[in-house]
């Protein structure tokens, strides 16, 4: 059972066809800062991302600070909490959906360097935050 102040623990039907159809989608930590374009993947109807370069004043680093964020997938803005991840099972689930998502010719030098270990430990769950962004 979900908290109903914290949003549920999963997205919409709607929300995950959009995901499922979509190779790129925006993440904005809290509101001031600006939409990034980024690779995300699917596992099991939750949502995962990594960052290609975790910088102190990246979007990533700002998304674990504050926790809150919102992403863009088609025309809609949804608001969403980071939950960092942990787990080899975890990690090498998110790997093999990256390599199967992004999987041309072009996209496998990026492929093979979200499966370094550095990445690896940067793998972020986006949840629905539900509510206002503070």
């Amino acid at each position: 059972m979900t908290d109903p102040a914290r949003g549920s623990s999963t997205f919409s039907p709607r929300t995950l066809r959009l995901l499922l159809d979509s190779r790129v989608l925006g993440i904005r930590a809290g509101d001031d800062h600006k939409f990034t374009g980024i690779w995300f993947v699917v596992v099991g109807n939750r949502l995962f991302v990594r960052p290609w370069n975790d910088k102190e004043d990246g979007w990533h680093r700002a998304l674990l600070r504050d926790r809150r964020g919102a992403i863009t997938i088609g025309d809609r803005q949804i608001p969403v909490r980071a939950r960092a991840s942990r787990g080899e099972a975890v990690f090498d689930a998110v790997d093999a959906a990256y390599a199967s998502k992004y999987d041309t010719k072009a996209s496998q030098k990026w492929v093979r360097g979200f499966a370094e270990r550095r990445r690896r430990l940067t793998t972020t769950e986006l949840l629905p935050a539900g509510g206002r962004l503070r």
